[in-house]
Order: structure tokens, then C-alpha cells, then sequence
């Protein structure tokens, strides 16, 4: 990619990361940490990798995605609002008890969304299944996944990587979103899953590692897993709990917790002041 694609994606990114802050601020709720740190990640798949269609979300060849960490649906909804699957303004309503816009991504109501998920474990399962089906139909789509590095500590997903290895599930392609921390610290004190890497290799995985705010980096490691054949991969990106936002940076308090006005404020100034920036160059 050159400078302006890349560009273009910080862009986009500087977006989604505003209406991340605005969304939780309005509905008083939901969690902006592990959203903030995903939003590149979401941003370099919708708008650089994926094969999709706005226009129709149900599309039968589209490339699908699986947000397991469901509970960072405000980077998911920013994305697929930036997208075009649905007006930006419908952000303000999220977990609005009358909205479609749930705490979790619900694939009956919200255009986009390819897999309802939130109980952690559940979504990678759902996307090893999904990536078997379009092996079994003959189909070209690539399936792709976010998980938490907190969510790894569940056994579920072992056994989900352990399957999507054994089939050679190589249109599969899973971001870990390795930020380190989760709702009650940081994961090597809760959980240690220590030696990841080393984990996902005895378990027959392509393992890339990557800068989770890099996009040169990031697209660089898609392509990577596009070109490898017979395994699943597996990209274990580095990332901030928080990015872009000075005071919730690296903080696991911000895991589930909603700013208030004061400090939405101090948000939106700095990410609106770094979209600036973009603007100029």
C-alpha cells in the first residue's frame, strides 16, 4: 500500500476511535478499552481486506468476520457505520433500550454483523464453523476473527483452534488482540497464557506477530495469511488497551467503564485533534 492508502486508513481509524467515545458516552455504558485497541484492526479489514458489499450485507460470496470479544461492539458498529451498512447517526442509540444497536452484536438485527456473539469462547467456535462451510460449498470467502487475549484463558477456544488446525483450515484468519490487560488486570496475573506464540504453533497454527496500531504491518500480515496454504493463521498484535486516548491508555479500569462528560470531552479533543493532523498532511 502507499503513504495515501495508509493515510486514508489512519483516517478512517481516527474516526471510528470518536465515535467509539461517543457511543459509550451516550449510553452511559459498554466498553471503550479493548474497543479503542481493535479499531485499527477493524479499520485495516473493512476498508483495505475484506470483500464486502454495503449494499448487500447478506451477500453469499462476502468475506465474513467474527467479532469474539463481543462485548467491544462499539469499534465493530463505528466501522461498519463508516462502512455504509448503516447511518452513522444510529450510533448515538447504542444500547438504547429501542435501539438495533445492542451491548453485543446481533446478526438478526444489525446490517453487517455475521455472527451474534458475546459469551466468551463462543465466536472463534462459530468462525471455525463458518470457514469449514465454505470449504465444504466450494466457496472463496475468508473467514476472519478478533479475539481477546483475555479470552484465550477459556478453554472453549482451544479446543476451536485445536479443530480449525486439524481440517487445514487455511481461509481462516484470526487476530488476537493482545493489549494485556482485562477486566481485573493484567491477564498474566489473572490467567498467564504465556508462551502464546509457542501455544499456537504446538497447535498447528501459522503464527505472525504485528504491530496491532502499524498498518503497513497489519496488511502486511493478511496477506501473509492469504498466501499460506494448509493452516489456519493466527496474528498476535500488539496492542494499547485504550489507544489514542491519553488518561485510558494501558488502564484496565476502562475496560467496562463509561466516561462522563468531562472526561468524554478531553476524549473527543485529542482523537478530533489527531484526525486534524491527518487532514493537513
Amino acid at each position: 500500500m502507499n503513504k495515501h492508502d495508509i493515510r486514508e486508513l489512519k483516517r478512517y481509524a481516527a474516526k471510528v476511535r470518536i465515535h467509539i467515545i461517543n457511543e459509550v458516552f451516550s449510553a452511559a455504558s459498554g466498553h471503550p478499552g479493548g474497543s479503542l485497541s481493535c479499531a485499527d484492526i477493524l479499520t485495516a479489514l473493512y476498508f483495505a481486506k475484506m470483500r464486502v458489499d454495503p449494499k448487500r450485507p447478506l451477500w453469499e460470496d462476502r468475506d465474513r468476520f467474527v467479532l469474539s470479544k463481543g462485548h467491544c461492539t462499539p469499534a465493530l458498529y463505528a466501522v461498519l457505520a463508516e462502512r455504509g451498512f448503516f447511518p452513522k447517526e444510529d450510533l448515538l442509540t447504542f444500547r438504547n433500550i429501542d435501539s438495533y444497536l445492542e451491548g453485543h452484536p446481533n446478526m438478526r438485527s444489525v446490517p453487517g454483523v455475521d455472527m451474534s456473539t458475546g459469551s466468551l469462547g463462543q465466536g472463534i467456535s462459530a468462525a471455525v464453523g463458518m470457514a469449514m462451510a465454505g470449504r465444504l460449498d466450494k466457496k472463496g470467502y475468508r473467514v476472519y476473527a478478533i479475539i481477546g487475549d483475555g479470552e484465550i484463558q477459556e478453554g472453549q477456544v482451544w479446543e476451536a483452534f485445536m479443530a480449525a488446525a486439524h481440517y487445514k483450515l487455511d481461509n481462516l484468519t484470526v487476530f488476537l488482540d493482545y493489549n494485556g490487560l482485562q477486566i481485573d488486570g493484567r491477564i498474566t496475573d489473572v490467567m498467564s497464557p504465556e508462551p502464546v506464540a509457542d501455544k499456537f504453533k504446538a497447535f498447528g497454527w501459522n503464527v505472525l506477530e504485528a504491530d496491532g496500531h502499524d498498518f503497513e504491518k497489519i496488511i502486511k500480515s493478511i496477506d501473509q495469511a492469504i498466501n499460506t496454504e494448509g493452516k489456519p493463521t493466527i496474528i498476535i498484535a500488539a496492542t494499547i488497551k485504550g489507544k489514542g486516548v491519553s488518561f485510558m491508555e494501558n488502564q484496565a479500569g476502562w475496560h467496562g467503564s463509561a466516561p462522563n462528560r468531562e472526561q468524554k470531552d478531553q476524549a473527543i479533543t485529542e482523537l478530533s485533534k489527531a484526525l486534524e493532523e491527518l487532514e493537513v498532511e
